[in-house]
C-alpha cells in the first residue's frame, strides 16, 4: 500500500479527507471542477498554467465587470483552495522541473488532446516510472480511443454527441443546449474526481495507479437519470422527445411554471398521480373563497386525466393562475406545507442567499480577496463531513502566485536559477 504523499504545506491546510495526498491540475476549463472537488476534500492542488496564466482567465463574467485576467470569477469559483505556479511544460527545464513535482504527487489531472503529454514524454507510463502508484486523470471531449479520440470538441458538441440536446427545449423548434458556462465540462470533471477517489481506494488495496480516461461526451450522455439514454435502457425502443411529458390538453406539460407576487412557483395538475395531485391546492383556494363550481365539482382522480380536453384545461388554469398572483413566493410555500401541496417556489440567486436552511447549515462562505481589498461570499463544501471537516482556506491563485514558494521553498531550486527559467519563459 503507498503511503500518503508528504508535503511542506501539509500542516497549514485544515484537515480534509484528502490532506494527505497532492494533485497536479493540467486542466483547462474542461477540467479545472476536477481540481477543486479533491481540494475540497483536502487535497494540496497546484494548479499549473503557462507562462502569463491559463486561457480560462479571460472567461467571464468578471469582477465589478472589468475585464482582467486576474478578475474572472468563472476563475474564481473553480479554482479555490489550490495553489498556483506557471510552467512551459513544452520546453526541456518545464518538464524535468514538472517531473520533479511528478516524484511529490499522488494524482495528475489533464485535459489536453489525446497523446500529447506522451509526445512530451509525460505520458502515462512515463509519471508510473516517476512515481509508481501515480493516479492519472484525462478529461477529453471523446476520450482517448475511439474513431473520434483526436477530434475536437467544445460543450456544445458533446451536447449534440451524446443525446442529451434532444431533449431541450421547445417541442415546435430545433433543441438547445444547457448554456450556462460549460455544463458537460463541469459533468465530465466530476467523473474525473469520482474516478480520482476509486482509483485512490483500489491502490490502498494494491500500491497500483491507475489512468482514469474521461470522455467528456459519455459524461453527458448518462447526466440525467430521467432524460433520453436512461429512458432507452429502461423501455427499449421507446424514444424520449421534447414535449414527451405533456399536461391534459394541446400545449400543457406536467412541469409549469406559474406567476405569483414576487416570482414563479413549480406547481402542476396532476390528477391521480401522487407526484402532481391538484387537489389539496383546490381545497386551499376553497378556503379563501377563490374557486369555483367547476373546480369544486371536478373529479380530479378520474384515471384518464390526461385525456381532459383544452377547454377543461383552460378553466382550471385560469382560477388558478388568479389565485396564485395574490401571494408571494413565501407565502405560497407556507401554505403548500400547511395544505400539503406539491408546489415549490422558483428560487433566484438573491433567495439563495436570504436561505434559512443554506444559512443554518454555513454553506455560504466568505472568502478574503486581499488584491482586491473585497471579501466574495463562494458557496462552500459539496457535503459535511464530521470528522474531517473541510473549508475553503485560499482564494483562487494569481498568476504564478506560488511560484517562489514551491520552485525555492519545496523544490530547492535557487532565486538565480528562477531568475533565468522566467527570463527564458520557461516559469
Amino acid at each position: 500500500m503507498n503511503s500518503p504523499t508528504k508535503n511542506a504545506k501539509t500542516e497549514q491546510i485544515p484537515v480534509g479527507v484528502l490532506s494527505q495526498y497532492r494533485v497536479l491540475d493540467l486542466t483547462d476549463e474542461k477540467g479545472l471542477l476536477c481540481g477543486k472537488i479533491l481540494g475540497d476534500l483536502g487535497a494540496d492542488v497546484i494548479k499549473i498554467e503557462k507562462p502569463g496564466g491559463d486561457p480560462a482567465r479571460n472567461i467571464g463574467p468578471f469582477y465589478h465587470d472589468e475585464p482582467d485576467p486576474e478578475k474572472s470569477l468563472f476563475w474564481f469559483a473553480l479554482n479555490t483552495r489550490k495553489r498556483g505556479i506557471t510552467l512551459n511544460i513544452e520546453t526541456t527545464d518545464g518538464q524535468e522541473i514538472l517531473k520533479g513535482l511528478v516524484k511529490t504527487a499522488d494524482f495528475v489531472i489533464e485535459s489536453f488532446s489525446p497523446g500529447y503529454l506522451d509526445k512530451l514524454g509525460l505520458g502515462y507510463p512515463a509519471l508510473m516510472e516517476i512515481k509508481p502508484g501515480i493516479i492519472l486523470v484525462s478529461i477529453a471531449p471523446f476520450g482517448q480511443t475511439g474513431p473520434y479520440k483526436d477530434w475536437k470538441g467544445a460543450d456544445i458538441v458533446a451536447w449534440a454527441m451524446s443525446g442529451e440536446m434532444s431533449g431541450w427545449g421547445d417541442v415546435d423548434r430545433p433543441p438547445v443546449r444547457i448554456s450556462n458556462h460549460s455544463q458537460a465540462y463541469l459533468n465530465a470533471a466530476a467523473d474525473g474526481a469520482i474516478g480520482a477517489l476509486m482509483a485512490l481506494y483500489q491502490r490502498w488495496n494494491t500500491g497500483e495507479g491507475q489512468h482514469i480516461d474521461i470522455s467528456i461526451q459519455e459524461a453527458l450522455s448518462l447526466m440525467d437519470g430521467g432524460n433520453r439514454n436512461p429512458a432507452w435502457a429502461r423501455n427499449p425502443g421507446v424514444v424520449r422527445k421534447r414535449g414527451d411529458a405533456e399536461m391534459p390538453g394541446a400545449g400543457h406539460r406536467t412541469i409549469r411554471l406559474w406567476a405569483c407576487k414576487d416570482g414563479y412557483v413549480s406547481w402542476s395538475h396532476g390528477g391521480p398521480s401522487v407526484l402532481g395531485p391538484s387537489l389539496p391546492l383546490i381545497k386551499w383556494m376553497q378556503t379563501e373563497g377563490m374557486s369555483n363550481d367547476f373546480l369544486d365539482k371536478f373529479n380530479w382522480t378520474r384515471p384518464d386525466f390526461n385525456a381532459v380536453s383544452q377547454e377543461e384545461i383552460d378553466k382550471i388554469d385560469d382560477p388558478t393562475a388568479k389565485f396564485l398572483l395574490t401571494k408571494t413566493k413565501a407565502e405560497l410555500l407556507e401554505g403548500a406545507i400547511k395544505y400539503d401541496v406539491m408546489l415549490y417556489p422558483v428560487a433566484t440567486t438573491p433567495d439563495m442567499f436570504d436561505d434559512v436552511q443554506l444559512k443554518a447549515r454555513g454553506f455560504w462562505v466568505e472568502v478574503e480577496h486581499p488584491e482586491l481589498d473585497a471579501t466574495i461570499t463562494y458557496p462552500g463544501a459539496f457535503g459535511l463531513c464530521s470528522e474531517t471537516p473541510s473549508k475553503i482556506n485560499r482564494r483562487a491563485p494569481l498568476i504564478g502566485e506560488h511560484n517562489l514558494e514551491i520552485y525555492e521553498g519545496e523544490l530547492g531550486l535557487s532565486k538565480e536559477k528562477l531568475t533565468l527559467l522566467k527570463q527564458s519563459g520557461i516559469i
